[in-house]
């Protein structure tokens, strides 16, 4: 499997000559689902999810498909007749060749005056890979690669130090860091990596890695 994680919280996974894309929001880049043959949606808020973006990708590939929870689905569903699949908690589906489980069911508390909106984690292939969208969900399988949302409005270096630690994954690589400075990074990498428990790693916007 190719990992290629793309700007904030999107990344591309390939096997088999299909592309699965997570969270092409507004922060990635305009072309970060462009190619997909399915994409998978956390969350409404803007950084994860732009109907721009997935409009170019199901304009371009008229077999691609959206699989995203129900508040995500009621936006663009119209836009694509068919094409759009609700999901939630508990459920599991096949998207472009990639076996997928749904983890978690809100987004992590921003603000007790900030009401939560819904947000679903995806468990790909088995625990391969993790994508947590914005919470801290924990679930209940083995996780070999977590993507790591490392620093949000909504958290707290201990906390996503925490996380790694209850996930217990190989290694964890950073998504949601379009807010991260190149001067904070150092501090994040070192104690992430140094108390976290797992391997901690970072991929630049378009870099790739197989796992």
């Amino acid at each position: 499997m190719k990992l290629t994680k793309m700007s904030h919280s999107c990344v591309r996974l390939e096997k088999d000559g299909q592309t699965l894309v997570l969270d092409p929001g507004a922060f990635s880049e305009e072309d970060a689902a462009l190619g997909a043959d399915a994409i998978l949606v956390t969350h409404e808020h803007a950084d994860h999810f732009s109907e721009e973006r997935l409009r170019t990708a199901l304009d371009a590939n008229p077999a691609a498909e959206i699989w995203t929870l129900k508040s995500v689905a009621e936006k663009i569903s119209t836009a694509f007749p068919g094409r759009v699949h609700t999901v939630g908690h508990g459920d599991t589906f096949t998207a472009a060749g990639f076996d997928v489980q749904v983890h978690g069911e809100l987004h992590a508390v921003i603000h007790p005056d900030i009401p939560r909106i819904t947000n679903v984690g995806y468990l790909v292939d088995g625990g391969r890979i993790f994508h947590p969208g914005d919470a801290l969900t924990v679930p209940d399988h083995a996780v070999e690669t977590l993507m790591l949302p490392v620093m949000a409005p909504w958290s707290k270096i201990s906390e996503v130090i925490d996380y790694v630690r209850e996930v217990k994954p190989q290694r964890a690589y950073d998504i949601h860091d379009a807010l991260l400075t190149d001067l904070a990074r150092p501090v994040y990498d070192n104690q992430i990596g140094a108390l976290g428990g797992a391997e901690h790693l970072r991929l630049q916007p378009r870099e790739s890695t197989a796992l």
